[in-house]
């Protein structure tokens, strides 16, 4: 322990600041403001809720999504942009954005989670909320009612780990829902985790993300259980997908 305090002693200097030896070598607190400034604006907020589905849309539907007049919507995306939460490419004469990466997903998707919901005034609205609370893509993976469905069949059957929100999981077997669904016991390469617990903004669970949440959602979209919906971000199960449904139930 002297030793130890010998050491400190050295490094410090003499008003007893930490010495500028450590100052390329240590990060502060997250500056939180700087992402909570670009998402607390309703038109950019509305944006990213737009692109949770891990699609890319140009700037003139981001626009009408968010209400506001194209030169506005531009301005808003540029400052996306340069923060970090959002993508562009050029593909003929449009842009189309989309989110960074998933721990934008993951942010936006917290932040509901705590956030006041929205008064329900017209039947439109209530059906799409319906409709999100059933199934929705959550960036590349499933979420809502039906995620959670088949995240109990496969940890109820010992195929993967109890999930935990935020945590890297574990995929432990390939029981019957596993088989039914296609997914391999080798699902998940390079650094990101074959399975990660997603906590579900409207059923207060996590749901299965990951490389294992990907290789779902591709399943579901792929054989025709689900199909996307051009207006916003909810899937609409098939009586195909239903019938699996049942059988994982």
């Amino acid at each position: 322990m002297i030793g130890m305090l010998r050491r400190y002693a050295r490094n410090a200097s003499p008003r007893g600041e930490p010495s500028s030896a450590y100052a390329g070598d240590v990060n502060g607190d997250a500056d939180l403001s700087h992402p909570a400034r670009l998402m607390g604006e309703p038109a950019r907020a509305a944006m990213l809720v737009a692109l949770l589905d891990g699609g890319a849309r140009p700037a003139s539907e981001l626009a009408a999504i968010a209400g506001v007049r194209p030169p506005t919507a531009s301005a808003h995306l540029a400052q996306l942009v340069e923060g970090g939460l959002l993508v562009d490419r050029r593909l003929g004469r449009h842009r189309y954005f989309s989110l960074a990466d998933a721990s934008v997903a993951d942010a936006v998707e917290a932040l509901q989670r705590i956030a006041p919901r929205q008064r329900v005034t017209s039947l439109r609205q209530s059906s799409t909320a319906l409709r999100l609370a059933e199934l929705r893509s959550c960036y590349d993976h499933l979420a809502g009612r039906v995620a959670l469905v088949v995240a109990d069949a496969l940890v109820e059957e010992g195929s993967i780990a109890p999930l935990v929100a935020g945590d890297v999981g574990e995929i432990t077997g390939e029981g019957r829902a596993a088989q039914l669904i296609g997914l391999r016991h080798e699902t998940g390469s390079g650094r990101r985790p074959a399975v990660r617990g997603c906590l579900d903004w409207t059923e207060r669970r996590p749901h299965i993300a990951g490389a294992l949440g990907a290789d779902i959602r591709s399943a579901f979209l792929e054989r025709g259980w689900a199909i996307g919906l051009a207006h916003d971000r909810s899937l609409k199960l098939t009586d195909a997908g239903r019938d699996v449904l049942a059988a994982l139930a």
